[in-house]
Protein backbone atom coordinates (compact mmCIF):
# COMPACT_ATOMS: atom_id res chain seq x y z
CA UNK A 1 0.00 0.00 0.00
CA UNK A 2 1.50 3.32 -1.09
CA UNK A 3 0.94 5.93 1.57
CA UNK A 4 1.61 9.64 1.66
CA UNK A 5 5.10 10.93 1.01
CA UNK A 6 4.89 13.07 4.16
CA UNK A 7 3.28 12.32 7.55
CA UNK A 8 -0.04 13.80 8.66
CA UNK A 9 -0.47 16.48 11.31
CA UNK A 10 -4.04 16.60 12.67
CA UNK A 11 -4.98 20.03 14.05
CA UNK A 12 -8.12 20.11 16.20
CA UNK A 13 -10.72 22.85 16.49
CA UNK A 14 -12.06 24.99 19.32
CA UNK A 15 -13.41 23.63 22.59
CA UNK A 16 -11.50 20.32 22.69
CA UNK A 17 -7.96 19.08 23.21
CA UNK A 18 -5.98 16.16 21.82
CA UNK A 19 -6.16 13.42 24.43
CA UNK A 20 -4.85 9.87 24.30
CA UNK A 21 -7.94 8.15 25.70
CA UNK A 22 -10.62 10.52 24.36
CA UNK A 23 -9.32 11.27 20.90
CA UNK A 24 -10.82 14.34 19.24
CA UNK A 25 -10.65 12.55 15.88
CA UNK A 26 -12.40 9.30 16.78
CA UNK A 27 -11.57 6.44 14.37
CA UNK A 28 -10.00 8.77 11.79
CA UNK A 29 -6.31 8.48 12.87
CA UNK A 30 -6.52 4.68 12.72
CA UNK A 31 -7.94 4.81 9.19
CA UNK A 32 -5.19 7.17 8.07
CA UNK A 33 -2.53 4.93 9.63
CA UNK A 34 -4.04 1.87 7.94
CA UNK A 35 -3.28 3.59 4.65
CA UNK A 36 0.41 3.41 5.53
CA UNK A 37 0.79 6.89 7.05
CA UNK A 38 2.22 8.32 10.25
CA UNK A 39 -0.01 10.63 12.28
CA UNK A 40 0.98 13.44 14.67
CA UNK A 41 -1.27 15.85 16.60
CA UNK A 42 -1.30 19.61 17.02
CA UNK A 43 -1.91 19.56 20.80
CA UNK A 44 -2.63 23.29 20.91
CA UNK A 45 -4.99 24.84 23.49
CA UNK A 46 -8.71 24.21 23.14
CA UNK A 47 -9.62 27.89 23.50
CA UNK A 48 -6.38 29.66 22.73
CA UNK A 49 -6.40 32.63 20.38
CA UNK A 50 -5.21 32.27 16.80
CA UNK A 51 -1.96 33.99 17.78
CA UNK A 52 -1.08 31.87 20.82
CA UNK A 53 -2.21 28.62 19.20
CA UNK A 54 -0.36 29.52 16.02
CA UNK A 55 2.81 30.15 18.01
CA UNK A 56 2.45 26.80 19.75
CA UNK A 57 1.83 24.96 16.48
CA UNK A 58 4.84 26.59 14.83
CA UNK A 59 7.09 25.47 17.68
CA UNK A 60 5.58 21.98 17.71
CA UNK A 61 5.95 21.47 13.96
CA UNK A 62 9.61 22.51 14.10
CA UNK A 63 10.26 20.26 17.10
CA UNK A 64 8.56 17.17 15.63
CA UNK A 65 10.36 17.69 12.32
CA UNK A 66 13.75 17.99 14.01
CA UNK A 67 13.25 15.06 16.39
CA UNK A 68 11.96 12.71 13.69
CA UNK A 69 13.90 13.87 10.66
CA UNK A 70 10.71 14.94 8.86
CA UNK A 71 10.98 17.12 5.78
CA UNK A 72 7.35 18.27 5.54
CA UNK A 73 3.84 17.58 6.86
CA UNK A 74 0.41 17.13 5.33
CA UNK A 75 -1.84 19.15 7.64
CA UNK A 76 -5.49 18.19 8.10
CA UNK A 77 -7.25 20.80 10.22
CA UNK A 78 -10.79 20.97 11.52
CA UNK A 79 -12.75 24.14 12.29
CA UNK A 80 -10.67 26.92 13.92
CA UNK A 81 -7.59 24.69 13.73
CA UNK A 82 -7.38 25.63 10.06
CA UNK A 83 -6.99 29.29 10.94
CA UNK A 84 -4.44 28.48 13.65
CA UNK A 85 -2.20 26.59 11.23
CA UNK A 86 -2.57 29.25 8.52
CA UNK A 87 -1.21 31.81 10.99
CA UNK A 88 1.70 29.53 11.86
CA UNK A 89 2.47 29.09 8.17
CA UNK A 90 2.07 32.64 6.87
CA UNK A 91 3.04 34.83 9.83
CA UNK A 92 5.48 32.53 11.64
CA UNK A 93 6.97 31.17 8.41
CA UNK A 94 6.82 27.40 8.81
CA UNK A 95 5.80 27.09 5.16
CA UNK A 96 9.03 25.20 4.39
CA UNK A 97 7.79 22.39 6.66
CA UNK A 98 4.30 22.03 5.17
CA UNK A 99 3.43 20.25 1.92
CA UNK A 100 -0.37 20.55 2.01
CA UNK A 101 -3.17 22.01 4.13
CA UNK A 102 -6.65 20.50 4.09
CA UNK A 103 -9.29 22.39 6.07
CA UNK A 104 -12.58 20.85 7.16
CA UNK A 105 -15.33 23.38 8.01
CA UNK A 106 -12.82 26.07 8.92
CA UNK A 107 -14.32 29.58 9.36
CA UNK A 108 -11.92 31.28 6.93
CA UNK A 109 -14.44 34.04 6.22
CA UNK A 110 -15.76 34.49 9.74
CA UNK A 111 -19.23 33.99 11.19
CA UNK A 112 -22.12 36.33 10.41
CA UNK A 113 -23.92 34.78 13.39
CA UNK A 114 -21.11 35.88 15.72
CA UNK A 115 -21.31 39.37 14.24
CA UNK A 116 -24.88 39.53 15.52
CA UNK A 117 -24.35 37.78 18.86
CA UNK A 118 -21.41 40.01 19.75
CA UNK A 119 -23.76 43.00 19.75
CA UNK A 120 -24.83 41.92 23.23
CA UNK A 121 -23.33 44.04 26.07
CA UNK A 122 -19.58 43.56 26.00
CA UNK A 123 -19.23 43.20 29.78
CA UNK A 124 -21.58 40.20 29.73
CA UNK A 125 -19.66 38.57 26.90
CA UNK A 126 -16.33 39.16 28.65
CA UNK A 127 -17.68 37.71 31.91
CA UNK A 128 -18.91 34.56 30.18
CA UNK A 129 -15.57 34.20 28.41
CA UNK A 130 -13.62 34.56 31.67
CA UNK A 131 -15.68 31.79 33.27
CA UNK A 132 -15.06 29.64 30.20
CA UNK A 133 -11.32 30.33 30.42
CA UNK A 134 -11.23 29.13 34.03
CA UNK A 135 -12.86 25.88 32.97
CA UNK A 136 -10.43 25.29 30.14
CA UNK A 137 -7.47 26.00 32.40
CA UNK A 138 -8.71 23.17 34.60
CA UNK A 139 -8.83 20.97 31.49
CA UNK A 140 -5.22 21.76 30.60
CA UNK A 141 -5.14 24.94 28.51
CA UNK A 142 -2.08 27.09 29.17
CA UNK A 143 -3.33 30.33 27.59
CA UNK A 144 -7.10 30.19 27.09
CA UNK A 145 -8.55 33.39 25.67
CA UNK A 146 -12.15 32.72 24.67
CA UNK A 147 -13.00 36.38 24.16
CA UNK A 148 -10.15 36.93 21.69
CA UNK A 149 -10.96 33.63 20.03
CA UNK A 150 -14.56 34.51 19.22
CA UNK A 151 -13.60 38.07 18.25
CA UNK A 152 -11.08 36.58 15.80
CA UNK A 153 -14.03 34.91 14.05
CA UNK A 154 -16.00 38.09 13.36
CA UNK A 155 -16.28 38.60 9.61
CA UNK A 156 -14.35 41.89 9.68
CA UNK A 157 -11.49 40.44 11.71
CA UNK A 158 -11.42 37.35 9.49
CA UNK A 159 -11.13 39.52 6.38
CA UNK A 160 -8.23 41.40 7.96
CA UNK A 161 -6.59 38.10 8.95
CA UNK A 162 -6.87 36.85 5.37
CA UNK A 163 -5.21 39.99 4.05
CA UNK A 164 -2.30 39.57 6.45
CA UNK A 165 -2.00 35.79 6.02
CA UNK A 166 -2.14 34.92 2.32
CA UNK A 167 -1.59 31.35 1.19
CA UNK A 168 2.02 30.29 0.85
CA UNK A 169 2.69 29.76 -2.88
CA UNK A 170 4.66 26.54 -2.31
CA UNK A 171 1.88 24.77 -0.36
CA UNK A 172 -1.18 22.96 -1.75
CA UNK A 173 -4.37 24.15 -0.03
CA UNK A 174 -7.85 22.64 -0.23
CA UNK A 175 -11.05 23.23 1.73
CA UNK A 176 -14.27 21.28 2.38
CA UNK A 177 -17.70 22.19 3.75
CA UNK A 178 -20.26 19.95 5.45
CA UNK A 179 -23.72 20.68 6.81
CA UNK A 180 -26.76 19.15 8.47
CA UNK A 181 -29.96 18.67 6.51
CA UNK A 182 -32.25 19.72 9.36
CA UNK A 183 -32.12 21.44 12.74
CA UNK A 184 -32.66 18.16 14.61
CA UNK A 185 -29.81 16.36 12.84
CA UNK A 186 -27.53 16.48 15.88
CA UNK A 187 -28.95 16.35 19.40
CA UNK A 188 -25.93 18.18 20.82
CA UNK A 189 -26.08 21.05 18.31
CA UNK A 190 -29.80 21.55 17.65
CA UNK A 191 -29.98 24.92 19.42
CA UNK A 192 -26.84 26.39 17.83
CA UNK A 193 -28.03 25.02 14.49
CA UNK A 194 -31.31 26.89 14.98
CA UNK A 195 -29.50 30.15 15.81
CA UNK A 196 -27.10 29.92 12.85
CA UNK A 197 -29.99 28.92 10.56
CA UNK A 198 -31.82 32.11 11.59
CA UNK A 199 -28.91 34.34 10.53
CA UNK A 200 -27.19 32.34 7.78
CA UNK A 201 -29.33 29.41 6.68
CA UNK A 202 -28.04 25.86 6.25
CA UNK A 203 -25.14 24.96 8.57
CA UNK A 204 -23.38 22.10 10.36
CA UNK A 205 -24.62 23.16 13.79
CA UNK A 206 -22.04 25.93 14.15
CA UNK A 207 -20.89 27.24 10.76
CA UNK A 208 -22.53 28.07 7.44
CA UNK A 209 -20.94 27.14 4.08
CA UNK A 210 -20.19 30.77 3.14
CA UNK A 211 -17.69 30.90 6.04
CA UNK A 212 -15.82 27.80 4.92
CA UNK A 213 -14.93 28.40 1.28
CA UNK A 214 -11.20 28.80 0.76
CA UNK A 215 -8.52 27.93 -1.78
CA UNK A 216 -9.32 24.88 -3.97
CA UNK A 217 -12.79 24.52 -2.48
CA UNK A 218 -13.71 20.88 -3.02
CA UNK A 219 -17.42 21.13 -2.39
CA UNK A 220 -20.28 21.17 0.09
CA UNK A 221 -21.23 17.73 1.47
CA UNK A 222 -24.39 16.66 3.32
CA UNK A 223 -23.95 12.85 3.50
CA UNK A 224 -26.08 10.08 2.06
CA UNK A 225 -28.57 10.15 4.95
CA UNK A 226 -31.41 12.55 5.67
CA UNK A 227 -29.60 13.99 8.70
CA UNK A 228 -26.51 15.33 6.95
CA UNK A 229 -23.12 15.79 8.62
CA UNK A 230 -22.75 17.93 11.75
CA UNK A 231 -19.70 19.71 13.16
CA UNK A 232 -19.22 16.76 15.50
CA UNK A 233 -19.77 14.17 12.78
CA UNK A 234 -16.91 15.74 10.80
CA UNK A 235 -14.44 14.41 13.37
CA UNK A 236 -16.24 11.13 14.13
CA UNK A 237 -17.54 12.27 17.52
CA UNK A 238 -19.84 9.23 17.82
CA UNK A 239 -17.25 6.68 16.63
CA UNK A 240 -19.69 4.96 14.29
CA UNK A 241 -20.98 5.20 10.70
CA UNK A 242 -23.65 7.76 9.88
CA UNK A 243 -25.74 4.82 8.67
CA UNK A 244 -25.17 1.11 8.13
CA UNK A 245 -27.20 1.17 4.92
CA UNK A 246 -25.42 0.98 1.58
CA UNK A 247 -26.22 4.33 -0.02
CA UNK A 248 -24.63 6.64 -2.55
CA UNK A 249 -22.58 9.37 -0.87
CA UNK A 250 -20.88 9.55 2.53
CA UNK A 251 -22.23 6.94 4.94
CA UNK A 252 -19.14 6.85 7.20
CA UNK A 253 -16.95 9.91 7.73
CA UNK A 254 -13.85 7.71 7.91
CA UNK A 255 -14.40 6.83 4.25
CA UNK A 256 -14.11 10.51 3.41
CA UNK A 257 -10.74 10.79 5.16
CA UNK A 258 -9.48 7.56 3.60
CA UNK A 259 -10.33 8.81 0.13
CA UNK A 260 -8.81 12.21 0.86
CA UNK A 261 -5.42 10.88 1.96
CA UNK A 262 -5.38 8.49 -0.99
CA UNK A 263 -5.95 11.41 -3.32
CA UNK A 264 -3.18 13.44 -1.68
CA UNK A 265 -0.86 10.45 -2.00
CA UNK A 266 -1.73 10.20 -5.67
CA UNK A 267 -0.80 13.87 -6.08
CA UNK A 268 2.65 13.19 -4.66
CA UNK A 269 2.14 14.55 -1.16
Amino acid sequence: MAGLKYPVLLVHGMGFRDRKHLNYWGRIPKVIEEEGNTVFYGNQDANGSVVTNGEYLAQRVRRIAEENGIEKFNVIAHSKGGVDIRYAISTLKINDLVASVTTINTPHNGSVTLDHLLKFPDFLIRFGCKVTDLWFRLLGDKKPDTYRTIKDMETGNSAEFNRKNPDAPDIYYQSYAFSCKKVTSDFFLWFTNLVVKHYEGENDGLLAPRALIWTNFRGHFRSATNRGISHFDEVDFRRRPLTRKKLDGITDITDFYRDMVRELAGMGF
